[in-house]
């Protein structure tokens, strides 16, 4: 009795007239195919007892694993607490859910890598943020592997970012068109000091590696231009977008005498913090204090009264930064934009 002769990759296109990338792609790259020359595909595949490529001969030949890595710019608990990164990472989920290829969540701190094997798993990669240990960077770069850069800019790679210089600056003409008073500053990760406090110009960031200093820009450029220049000591820096640190940038902000007109908060979790802060020491807002936030979180738009807030597209965004390291030569570096909204705090 003879056995049933095993069908390989190049044996099934040729029996269906197509090329062994198109069967390939038909379980492993779906969005590269039709949905009728797929389900034609893989419907004569299951009649033939064909299961397809086998993955592991496949990255064994290749080095492909199937896997794209996406280095989150801090630990990885921070993230699951941040709206903004949620959302981020539910567009990348999408496009690669669709791709059937699979997501390796990676911390962008030195101290996770000293075993070389976790950080060759992927075979390209989506950086989200400038991760804190800059030398991954380099480390990652020699691997000659696809990157997409998520707000910011690394040379010789695609890039994507949002205008946050456009959308901070229109939130900060906003409020120096609305207001008298002076105007403070609720900072992100301005500083390289992992802290909360106010900034030294000594610490600024560079703009080529930090949303928040290009944000920054754009209101100290926007209070220039209306002759209500922003002081230095009225910007505070906090470590991360968080309710605690939020409270604290708040508490020394709204106890200044000064007492500012306005804040300026570089998310909207540090201007939910501000909210409730104003809140607790009376102040009416927007009466007595206009709070502008940035991101255009669920939370922003459920809390009442609502943030008035600049939008990005987080979704989008992850949905286009899957879609461009899944195929970087369809793609360009791309600039999102940002829109204004202004609600019940300004």
């Amino acid at each position: 009795m003879t056995g049933t002769k095993k069908h390989t990759v190049k044996s099934i296109a040729q029996m269906l007239n197509v090329s062994t990338a198109t069967v390939s792609n038909a379980f492993n790259r779906p969005d590269q195919l039709s949905r009728e020359l797929r389900q034609r595909i893989l419907a004569e595949c299951e009649r033939l007892g064909y299961s397809g490529p086998n993955p592991a001969a496949r990255s064994l030949r290749t080095g492909a694993t199937g896997v794209v890595g996406v280095m989150l710019a801090d630990k990885l608990a921070y993230n699951f607490t941040d709206s903004c990164a949620l959302e981020f990472l539910q567009g990348v989920s999408q496009v690669l859910d669709d791709a059937q290829v699979n997501m390796l969540l990676m911390p962008g701190r030195r101290e996770f890598y000293r075993e070389k094997s976790l950080e060759a798993i992927p075979e390209r990669y989506i950086l989200y943020g400038p991760p804190r240990d800059m030398g991954i960077l380099e480390r990652i770069e020699r691997q000659r592997k696809p990157i997409v850069s998520v707000d910011f800019s690394l040379p010789n790679h695609l890039a994507l970012n949002v205008d946050n210089y456009g959308g901070a600056k229109a939130a900060a003409q906003h409020i120096f068109a609305t207001t008298d008073g002076p105007v403070y500053v609720m900072g992100l990760r301005l500083t390289k000091t992992p802290m909360m406090k106010r900034i030294d110009e000594e610490e600024l960031r560079s703009p080529d590696l930090s949303i928040s200093r290009q944000r920054l820009e754009a209101y100290l450029d926007a209070g220039r231009e209306a002759g209500r220049p922003i002081r230095t000591e009225h910007i505070w820096s906090s470590n991360e977008s968080t309710w605690y640190e939020g409270i604290q940038a708040a508490r020394e902000a709204l106890n200044s005498v000064p007492r500012p007109a306005a804040l300026l908060c570089m998310s909207d979790q540090l201007a939910l913090a501000a909210l409730s802060v104003a809140r607790e020491l009376e102040i009416d807002v927007p009466g007595q204090l206009k709070i502008v936030g940035f991101d255009d979180t669920p939370e922003a738009r459920r809390n009442h009264p609502q943030i008035s807030t600049v939008y990005q597209p987080s979704v989008e965004k992850g949905r286009l930064a899957a879609m461009m390291v899944l195929n970087p030569e369809r793609y360009e570096s791309r600039v999102l934009p940002t829109t204004l909204h202004i609600r019940e705090t300004s």
